[in-house]
């Protein structure tokens, strides 16, 4: 017999409570005393990336879309995202000018850039991404020129290298932020 059977129902919201509170968002997680990175996982084409997971704040199925005209191909339209118009980028036609084919395993990273949020369609996601010091420093230089502004590095994690993909850097950029024709 569990420990918690012997509670009464206030008693056992009480112990889930603390439970909570001691796991709470500001508590430092034990992965960051350790110095390690976490990020996530995607794939762009038949290239993998992995970014900040600060960098990232929602995934989403991709929603429906509306058309915006007079836009740039990669611009695939705004998507209602709770009541708030978010634009989707095809980060694959943007990239590589490579347009990202619709499959269940097609998502939407939802990014924050200034003055809104921005949802940048990709193939595929990976999920969570944990790497260590010594794996970043032994990380190889990105040589795809389309890529060297974004991409920082590429590290290897088990069988797959990932770019180390800026996030800040892409909706900084002034060619992203120009969506109009």
């Amino acid at each position: 017999m569990s420990e918690n059977a012997a509670l009464t129902p206030f008693e056992l919201l009480a112990h889930y409570e603390r439970a909570c509170l001691a796991h709470s968002a500001d508590a430092p997680e034990s992965v960051e005393s350790l110095g390690l990175w976490r990020g996530i996982g995607f794939r762009v084409g038949r290239r993998a990336f992995v970014s900040g997971i600060e960098e990232i704040n929602e995934l989403l199925a991709v929603p429906p879309l509306t058309h915006v005209p007079g836009a740039q191909p990669w611009l695939m339209g705004v998507a209602n995202v709770r009541g708030n118009l978010v634009p989707a980028i095809d980060l694959g036609r943007f990239l590589f000018d490579e347009r990202t084919p619709a499959s269940e395993r097609a998502r939407l990273l939802l990014v924050r850039q200034h003055g809104g949020t921005v949802g940048l369609l990709v193939d595929e996601v990976f999920g969570q991404r944990t790497m260590d010091e010594g794996q970043r420093d032994t990380g190889e230089q990105e040589n795809d020129p389309r890529l060297t502004r974004f991409v920082s590095e590429n590290v290897q994690l088990g069988e797959q290298t990932y770019g180390l993909f800026s996030m800040s850097r892409l909706v900084r950029a002034p060619d992203f932020r120009q969506a109009a024709l």
